[in-house]
């Protein structure tokens, strides 16, 4: 228990959004992905994951792990329109509806809530994603299903603190999520190697070097130096302790980085993708399509669609 207290101690949390969402017609979502992780509790109506349709009970929660392809209906599952990502981006408002009045939160037909957030071990690495976890149902959790509902009514109001509240809350929620995990005895083997790999200083320099030089070199002859291990060794041994190798995770990194930067600023997205790391700009477009399923233009544009 010890070195799972000390990964929840090195987790950095920060909150994305929440949102009260009415279901406006029954969708599937095919290859859903984001970079963060998603939180959903079902108020009322249907919600199902996978091809299989795996149900959401009404006040279950559904925890989507950032950087996962997933397919998602919502909606009555019997017969309902088939979307890709990039036409659910596109098109929000065709099939959801955004409340925001505090007092509705659990009352609408065919609606429910969720909290998107990080949770990154050394600021660096996605924990949820590092454990290489499916999505998950979490049965009856009161507790957890209160504090989602605080931060959806705290995020709706303009209270002095509001920002604090709902950062120690969206913490709750991380704390919560991981209790849930040990007492059901999920995950075990990843969550036993993570224990064992967060606590590699020689990886901690890697993925600190990563995280500061995105835009830069990082080239295996570059993070062997950075980690005092050979060129030909450096690749083996961060596959060894994280089951992925150095590219593929400097990739979801630097993509990670750009959606960052398509939401907050308004840079070209030349600019970002060079920023991250990519001097071709075309390549850029072509390999986050193919991460996200939409185009670097309509992940910004979906933005400012509606605050849904």
């Amino acid at each position: 228990m010890e070195d799972y207290n000390k990964i929840i101690e090195s987790l950095g949390v920060k909150f994305i959004k929440a949102r009260n969402i009415r279901i406006l017609q029954p969708i599937t979502i095919k290859n859903f992905y984001d970079v963060e992780n998603t939180l959903l509790i079902l108020y009322n109506g249907e919600v199902s994951i996978g091809d299989e349709k795996i149900k959401v009970d009404v006040g279950d929660m559904l925890f989507i792990p950032g950087g996962k392809h997933v397919t998602v209906t919502y909606g009555d599952p019997s017969n309902p329109k088939t979307v890709s990502n990039e036409e659910f981006m596109t098109h929000r408002e065709s099939y959801w509806e955004g409340n925001h009045d505090p007092k509705l939160i659990g009352h609408l037909p065919n609606s429910f809530g969720y909290v998107s957030f990080e949770a990154k071990v050394f600021d660096s690495v996605n924990f949820f994603n590092s454990l290489d976890v499916p999505p998950f149902i979490i049965k009856r959790e009161e507790h957890l299903a209160t504090t989602i509902d605080q931060i959806l009514a705290e995020d709706m109001t303009d209270l002095a603190g509001k920002g604090r509240i709902i950062k120690i809350k969206t913490e709750e929620i991380v704390i919560e999520v991981v209790r849930y995990i040990l007492k059901n005895h999920l995950f075990v083997e990843q969550l036993v190697t993570n224990s064992t790999y967060f606590k590699d200083p020689r990886l901690i320099d890697i993925f600190a070097y990563i995280k500061e030089n995105l835009g830069g070199d990082l080239s295996n002859k570059v993070l062997a130096n950075v980690a005092n291990v050979s060129e030909d060794y450096v690749g083996q041994y961060f596959k060894m302790l994280t089951g992925i190798n150095p590219q593929d995770y400097i990739e979801y990194q630097r993509m990670e980085a750009a959606v960052g930067l398509l939401r907050t600023s308004k840079k070209s997205i030349r600019a970002i993708g060079s920023e991250v790391g990519y001097k071709d700009t075309a390549y850029f477009c072509r390999r986050f399509k193919m991460m996200f399923g939409i185009p670097a233009g309509k992940m910004r544009r979906r933005e400012s669609l509606m605050n849904v």
